[in-house]
């Protein structure tokens, strides 16, 4: 198989790792995000875990400020890009929620990655978190859809279909 590296996006609570972990069921997968390196350092600062809409904020604006000082998410991403590349995994889910940053990934990897957002359907209930990463989510013109509302069993039939012909 070719290998396949999407960047996946989707408001919080839609399902994307649950989609990530049935994939790896069928193919060698890394799941990164660009928030990971960000958690690091937020651990440094006080944060513990926390996933309310305070701590959303604090990772969002402690992600923007690396972006604004060194390009950090986008030089990490790279890398883990790079990693992949050389490694014998097949598929790369590469989590990032601003659309300037899904850009400039997609941009590092000369075009190869697609970008795929995940929408909960009927069932997701909160719109808003009070942080530009996640309230922006929409706002971006994606090579892929996939609303993640049937039971688990079509959906893992379906997201795996997806991901073959992305």
């Amino acid at each position: 198989m070719e290998k396949k590296v999407l960047v996946i996006n989707g408001a919080g609570g839609v399902g994307k790792d649950t989609l990530c972990d049935l994939v790896a069921k069928h193919f060698r997968v890394m799941n990164v995000s660009t928030i990971d390196p960000i958690k690091e350092i937020a651990l440094q600062c006080g944060w513990h875990g926390e996933k309310d809409d305070r701590a959303r904020k604090f990772l969002s604006d402690l992600k923007r400020l690396t972006v604004e000082y060194s390009d950090f998410p986008t030089v990490w991403a790279r890398g883990q890009y790079e990693r992949f590349m050389e490694s014998d995994l097949e598929v790369m889910f590469m989590h990032i929620r601003e659309p300037e940053e899904i850009d400039k990934f997609v941009r590092a990897t000369e075009g190869r990655a697609k970008t795929l957002l995940v929408r909960g359907g009927s069932r997701m209930k909160k719109s808003s978190y009070g942080n530009v990463s996640d309230d922006l989510v929409e706002n971006y013109s994606y090579d892929l859809y996939f609303t993640n509302d049937k039971a688990l069993d079509e959906t893992e039939r379906e997201f795996v279909e997806l991901i073959k012909k992305a």
